[in-house]
């Protein structure tokens, strides 16, 4: 079985990995390589850099417009193409070159979630259960009907990060049973999503990490689970930016102003919200790394506030 691999972030590279163990990986597709870190040197994707390691052949094309790049395609005699998270929309000719079509491991329980950002969207949105489908490509955006499935809980305190760890691992195995299943010549029925429940998980935008004070705490919290690592939720605290790598809301009624600190101590940083308080656990200071908010109480940081200190 001849398979054409193509996505681009570390998301994807478990998925490759399953790919190469169960077929022939003829060739993967990842994005062009981009300008990264301090030098802002050419970076290649994680993708690539496993295809490379492997010994499997990259392309990088900016799109498939033109018919050199479909003629490319055409020339690698694929029976399936596996696409996660490739960062490319495949028009309706591409999907149509493999034998069995275009497969693509999507992280969210389908419909829901459909688009760029389904992990910290789910996190953000309180979600207690996310997942992967593995789905049949078709020209809407991530439209088509779901051939297997597999759901997990997410946890409580669980970060944008740890889930797409999770996910990652877990859109490999469900990769490799349908692999599995494919080569016994065993159909994968098609399921349709539904029409209900669909919802759009648009791209993160750096923005979006900036805490409205006035907000609920519990959507504070979210905010900063799904956002950790990137972008960082992020927001202003007796007059100094800080970043917030962790906390939790904590049910308490009050009459301070949102943004007011209620107290400091050992347990954390407890900010006055719309409704209940953040206890800020960990925190970076500008020019700083991340650490405890009770070590970073040890310093000069709310030294002003001393008297709220339990």
């Amino acid at each position: 079985m001849r398979i054409v691999f193509a996505g681009t972030p570390e998301f994807a590279v478990p998925c490759l990995r399953a790919a190469a163990n169960k077929a022939e990986v003829v060739a993967v597709y990842t994005q062009p390589d981009r300008p990264a870190g301090r030098g802002r040197g050419l970076t290649p994707s994680p993708v690539k850099r496993e295809a490379v390691q492997r010994g499997i052949p990259v392309l990088q094309p900016e799109n498939f417009r033109s018919a050199i790049s479909k003629q490319a395609l055409r020339a690698l005699k694929p029976d399936l193409m596996v696409v996660v998270a490739y960062g490319l929309i495949l028009p309706q000719s591409v999907l149509d070159i493999p034998l069995h079509g275009c497969w693509n491991v999507h992280a969210s329980l389908l419909p829901r979630w459909r688009g760029a950002a389904p992990i910290q969207r789910a996190i953000e949105a309180g979600d207690t259960r996310s997942g992967v489908c593995l789905m049949q490509m078709e020209k809407g955006l991530d439209t088509g009907p779901v051939l297997l499935a597999n759901d997990t809980d997410i946890g409580a305190d669980e970060t944008g990060g740890q889930l797409h760890d999770r996910l990652s691992e877990l859109g490999a195995q469900v990769l490799a049973d349908a692999l599995g299943l494919l080569r016994a010549t065993i159909t994968l029925p098609p399921h349709p999503q539904p029409l209900q429940g669909v919802t759009y998980a648009h791209k993160i935008d750096k923005a979006e990490a900036r805490l409205d004070w006035s907000q609920p705490a519990t959507v504070l919290a979210n905010k900063v689970r799904a956002f950790n690592p990137w972008p960082v939720a992020e927001a202003q605290l007796d007059g100094e930016r800080i970043r917030i790598h962790g906390a939790v809301a904590i049910d308490e009624a009050h009459a301070a102003a949102p943004g007011s600190v209620l107290r400091a101590g050992r347990d954390g940083i407890d900010i006055a919200c719309g409704e209940g308080a953040l206890r800020i656990r960990v925190l970076q200071r500008e020019g700083g790394k991340a650490i405890a908010a009770a070590a970073a109480l040890n310093g000069n940081f709310l030294a002003s506030r001393r008297d709220l200190r339990a």
